[in-house]
């Protein structure tokens, strides 16, 4: 297997307060153009001026909530408003590459129409004029609040995710992103929660990605065209958008062309995690998901205002404006014993149609698939995660390699797996056959000596980074 990059050779801490006071002032984001074919590209606003620090999405509704009758008038997967921005090495160290956001038009769950957020970057260089691969990468954002979505988390001046708590992005931004943006391959990185935050709600983060894959390619300056080669890949809150979006292509996007998806800790059933994580070390984190699902399906937000006892509804708020310090709030708690039920209250119901509605295996995706799961995972069980790939191998048509590490856990796999995923997509881009399925049983990803080199080349990626070297340049 060859390694993916064989072929490719201002630090301000953005106080909210400051970013107000300076940032209000500023030109409103450019309008949409006109929805009749052969309109103009909509035009792309300008990066802010260093050193001013970008606006939380909390305040910054003109390119995060735009209005509704102009959300309302776009189709799924178009570009509603367009800006340059920024990237940097925990908000700090700037990157010498291309990057935008864009917000475009998605769907909730309801089929309501809603405006969403992807960040794009492309490498510099052309590549030799050959076609460049597209990554859709989803982030664990984990958490109820906006500021901690990947499109504030990423920017230069933005709070630095050490003290904003949001501290899986900026880290495996590093890993993942980064290193495929150095091998040449376009980057799309969407805020797969949605407008509201919905952590857990996979349904919806699926449309999220879809949509965002559309958006980015018919966005210009990226370059790329209809018939982009897209991979697919996320760990384990990100996990639930990548494998929800790869049920979903079939039904929602079939005319993109995605040619793998690659997701880890995986949370195939939110069911068995809330019993897992009952009086355990994850139930704070597990919590936080319960809140985020409800912020997509009313009928749970109703059950949980009927049902929670007063602690819960004390604690909430709080777990719902933190990033991952939420996940730090009452672990080992009974969450269960939040909610007035007779019985077990995942067996209510509400929650249990919710629960089950969100769970994956309802569809047979219709691209190859790598899983990587710990089996000793404390946070996403592996039993779910067998029975999914289970599911999804008694169709023939399915396509699914399935690695169970046996000697790590959910937060190391997170890191050793991910040259592995991004060998395995390279793998589809190249064009390399991926026909039934298989599962394997290993000791540790890590001790996989294909992955060694991939080290050395994110640590080259970081480095060339860091000393403002143009990423992805031959």
């Amino acid at each position: 297997m060859v390694p993916i990059i064989s072929r490719r050779g201002r630090y301000r801490c953005g106080a909210v307060l400051l970013a107000l006071a300076v940032v209000a002032g500023t030109p409103a984001a450019t309008a949409a153009p006109e929805d009749t074919p052969g309109a103009p590209p909509v035009p792309v606003q300008p990066a802010l001026p260093f050193p001013i620090p970008p606006l939380p999405p909390e305040f910054d509704s003109q390119f995060y909530s735009p209005p509704p009758e102009v959300v309302a008038g776009k189709q799924p997967g178009q570009i509603i408003a367009a800006r340059e921005v920024h990237l940097a090495f925990y908000s700090v160290i700037p990157l010498n590459i291309d990057a935008w956001q864009l917000s475009y038009r998605s769907t909730n769950t309801r089929d309501e129409p809603i405006a969403a957020v992807t960040t794009v970057m492309k490498p510099r260089g052309d590549d030799g004029g050959r076609p460049r691969p597209l990554l859709s990468y989803q982030f664990p954002e984990d958490a109820n609040a906006q500021y901690c979505a990947p499109s504030y988390s990423l920017q230069q001046a933005s709070i630095p995710g050490n003290i904003s708590g949001q501290f899986d992005i900026p880290f495996e931004f590093l890993l993942a992103p980064l290193t495929a943006l150095a091998a040449g391959w376009a980057v799309a990185m969407p805020d797969h929660e949605g407008p509201n935050s919905a952590f857990a709600a996979g349904p919806l983060a699926a449309r999220i990605v879809l949509d965002g894959i559309r958006a980015t390619e018919s966005f210009a300056p990226m370059g790329l065209t209809p018939d982009t080669e897209v991979g697919l890949a996320g760990y384990s809150g990100g996990a639930i958008a990548t494998g929800h979006a790869a049920e979903q292509h079939g039904s929602y996007a079939p005319e993109l062309n995605i040619v793998g998806a690659a997701e880890g800790g995986v949370p195939a059933d939110l069911k068995a995690m809330i019993n897992l994580s009952n009086n355990n070390l994850g139930s704070g984190l597990i919590l936080s998901g319960i809140l985020g699902v409800a912020r997509e399906y009313p009928q749970l937000a109703a059950y949980l205002d009927q049902r929670m006892n007063g602690f819960g509804k004390a604690i909430a708020p709080i777990k719902n404006s933190l990033c991952l310090y939420s996940a730090a709030i009452f672990p080992f708690m009974n969450n269960k014993g939040l909610i007035d039920s007779p019985g077990d209250p995942l067996d209510d119901p509400v929650p249990a149609a919710v629960l089950d509605t969100i769970r994956m295996g309802h569809a047979v995706p219709d691209v190859p698939m790598f899983i990587y799961q710990a089996n000793p995972d404390w946070i996403a069980p592996v039993g779910p995660v067998n029975a999914l790939v289970d599911t999804y191998c008694a169709d023939p048509r399915a396509r699914v390699q399935y690695v169970r590490d046996h000697f790590s856990e959910h937060i190391s796999l997170e890191i050793i797996g991910i040259p592995r995923a991004l060998l395995w997509l390279a793998d589809r881009f190249a064009g390399l056959p991926a026909d039934g399925c298989g599962t394997h049983d290993e000791g540790s990803m890590a001790l996989d000596p294909r992955t060694w080199p991939q080290w050395l080349q994110t640590a080259g990626a970081i480095l060339a980074g860091v000393f403002q070297q143009p990423i992805g340049s031959r």
